[in-house]
């Protein structure tokens, strides 16, 4: 059970605003939807933000969702793992390397699996240090940089980060499941 009810379909509005997310979910709001359109206003920028987060940067797929998946095992973001693994196996993640990072969120050691490749590797160390520590070590820094090879990509590797963990706590304090 969430901690604020989800709105059914007679509660959510504005009608046009709900019209764009169901467009852009295919005819159905999901459980976020209904928690999110309690601040239409929220909902608006949410779908904006986290609509180019998802789909319009020069990020690699694979890293996108790694440090989506990997943000939602260490936070407990249960709701946002079962959401964001199948998009990760797509994008070409394994399913050794998904059981990995569910694993982040069991152990408190800084441990970067060996199923990881170096470039997996880095992206992986700056999740795990923005998450849980937010100061980020000029190494871990510098070496995901030098991994990604432009400004521009550190710079998305940083926010998809970020949102998601903005994500992740908005999802874990409003105790939403899947």
């Amino acid at each position: 059970m969430t901690r604020l009810p989800l709105l059914t379909n007679d509660q959510v509005g504005p009608p046009d605003l709900v019209a764009s997310i169901r467009k852009r979910r295919g005819g159905e709001l999901t459980d976020l939807d209904r928690l999110l359109l309690h601040s239409p206003a929220f909902a608006t920028g949410w779908g904006e933000l986290m609509g180019r987060v998802r789909g319009a940067l020069d990020l690699s797929p694979l890293l996108r969702e790694l440090a989506m998946c990997g943000v939602a095992a260490l936070t407990g973001a249960e709701f946002e793992f079962h959401h964001h693994a199948p998009i990760y196996l797509e994008a070409g993640g394994s399913p050794e390397q998904l059981a990995a990072l569910r694993r982040l969120g069991e152990n408190k050691a800084v441990a970067v699996d060996p199923l990881f490749d170096p470039d997996q590797q880095a992206a992986l160390a700056l999740v795990i240090e923005m998450t849980r520590e937010v100061k980020v070590s000029d190494a871990t820094f510098a070496r995901a940089r030098a991994v990604l090879g432009s400004d521009q990509k550190m710079f998305e590797l940083v926010g998809v980060i970020a949102a998601y963990n903005m994500v992740a706590r908005i999802l874990v304090a409003m105790q939403l499941k899947p």
